[in-house]
């Protein structure tokens, strides 16, 4: 059985940006957390970011940004999928 990949899921509105990763494994997490570690490092924009139980044993960590007034949150959202290589999101 293989392992389910990284989804991405998006949600953006004016100065809001939420982006959800649902992860299986340990390994994900891991990946998840040095990306967002590297993106992070080079933006200082205001997040929240909590985990949360999804379906079928996954877990989600979500990224909100909150008062984006510059819309940063586009940009740190590309490179935080590139580095995961995630090719879509759904919204």
């Amino acid at each position: 059985m293989s392992v389910p990949c990284i989804d991405a899921e998006y949600k953006g509105e004016e100065r809001y940006t939420k982006i959800s990763l649902a992860y299986s494994t340990e390994e994900q997490y891991k990946q998840i957390n040095d990306a967002l570690a590297k993106v992070h490092a080079e933006h200082k924009l205001d997040r929240s970011v909590y985990l949360t139980d999804a379906a079928n044993g996954r877990k989600v960590i979500v990224i909100e940004y909150h008062d984006d007034y510059d819309r940063e949150a586009g940009e740190i959202l590309e490179k935080l999928m590139k580095l995961l290589d995630i090719g879509h999101c759904n919204n």
